[in-house]
């Protein structure tokens, strides 16, 4: 396997913090909140790795939603 670049790198540990964060929510939301993760990152995963100005900024975008949806007021997604 080649080796990760750095953005590639981030990018994995934020999914990996999505994902662990997944368990905290309610078991009947889970499935919900599970799909809305794999369908955001899919919808970008064929970005040229190239394209540094879009990947930092969809990173950002993910910290503030992860921050946002890792709150424990908040039950489900739609």
């Amino acid at each position: 396997m080649a080796r990760l670049s750095g953005l590639q790198k981030e990018v994995l540990h934020l999914y990996r913090q999505c994902q662990r964060c997944i368990y905290t929510k309610p078991k009947e939301t889970q499935p919900h909140w599970r799909s809305y993760v794999r369908e955001e990152f899919s919808k970008y995963q064929n970005l040229p790795k190239k394209q540094f100005g879009t990947i930092e900024h969809l990173l950002r975008v993910g910290h503030r939603r992860y921050e946002m949806f890792s709150n424990p007021q908040i039950k489900d997604i739609h």
